[in-house]
């Protein structure tokens, strides 16, 4: 298989991948309107405390961000699998590895990308200072493709079930907690002055090992799945 046969069918799936979104706009907007409306909840829960606010801000905003991709995983591999095109993708000759990687990076670029837009506006409304914003969209841009890449390998898994969006949620939820642990510290530790390089180089390195691993991952749990 030649470089620029591989680059060809990459791209296309990204295309591919595009229009469909587009001609399914509503099922997009349904996990951003779950996290404009959970973080909006909060200080009307919790109360309008700007000190408060600024101090439970970045587990908020990324909880939500976390439970609003999780909402979209399900569906990256179940309709093309219920129509056959996922089988089609198999038998194709391109690597399956790499169907995986171009069905990924669609996600988060149609899922993760607006999240990140949406996260300057989230952390005003939730009083987050200047000091922590410019770390929390950082954070956000190395560890949205992580949720998508190790959700993408749950969604191979449970695509031949029935219901499987919620084991798939249980099957990706712990694998999320040293993300979101590290992410909200280093936000944390940038608001209080401390130091917060160790964990945006910790995020780095598992962004890192997510996009070596997880396409290989996805791609036998897609063959496990067909099987």
């Amino acid at each position: 298989m030649s470089q620029q046969s591989s680059k060809t069918a990459f791209l296309a799936l990204l295309r591919r991948d595009f229009l469909l979104a587009y001609r399914r706009r509503a099922e997009l907007l349904q996990p951003l309107a779950f996290l404009l409306v959970v973080t909006a909840l909060f200080p009307l829960g919790v109360g309008p405390s700007p000190q408060l606010l600024a101090s439970i801000a970045p587990g908020v905003i990324w909880i939500a961000a976390l439970l609003a991709t999780v909402l979209s995983l399900d569906s990256l591999f179940r309709s093309d699998f219920e129509d056959g095109t996922l089988e089609q993708m198999v038998i194709s000759g391109q690597p399956l590895a790499l169907i995986a990687l171009a069905r990924t990076v669609a996600h988060w670029l149609v899922a993760g990308l607006p999240i990140v837009l949406l996260s300057p506006l989230l952390a005003l409304w939730m009083n987050l200072p200047d000091e922590g914003m410019s770390i929390l969209i950082e954070t956000l841009i190395i560890g949205t493709p992580v949720l998508s890449l190790i959700g993408a390998i749950g969604g191979a898994l449970t695509v031949s079930l029935k219901r499987g969006g919620q084991l798939l949620s249980l099957l990706v939820f712990p694998l999320y907690v040293p993300l979101l642990i590290l992410a909200t510290g280093a936000v944390s530790a940038a608001i209080v002055g401390l130091p917060y390089a160790a964990q945006v180089y910790y995020m780095y390195a598992g962004l890192i090992a997510a996009l070596t691993l997880a396409p290989f991952a996805t791609a036998a749990a897609l063959k496990l799945s067909l099987s």
